[in-house]
């Protein structure tokens, strides 16, 4: 099972946030496709996803991207992912 709490952060303040949840097996090789979901429920840019994204995911339990990891301009400072299970 797949569960991931999103938060959209601005100046250490959550301004928007959300659970992903997913009854299939948890795969790195669908990671994507969760980020995306996540995204549009939070009405944000789908960031650029790297090796160290999914590194930092599996060795902590959570991953930050900065507005350096989007392609547009977004008006928050962190998108985090934090795996729940």
């Amino acid at each position: 099972m797949v569960k991931i709490w999103a938060k959209v952060l601005k100046d250490g303040r959550i301004l928007r946030q959300t659970t992903f949840e997913n009854g299939e097996t948890f795969t790195y090789s669908h990671f994507f496709s969760y980020l995306a979901e996540i995204c549009g429920a939070l009405d944000v840019p789908t960031p650029v996803l790297l090796k160290p994204h999914l590194f930092q995911f599996a060795k902590f339990r959570h991953v930050v991207f900065r507005p350096s990891d989007f392609l547009e301009d977004v008006g928050f400072d962190r998108l985090m992912l934090e795996n729940l299970l």
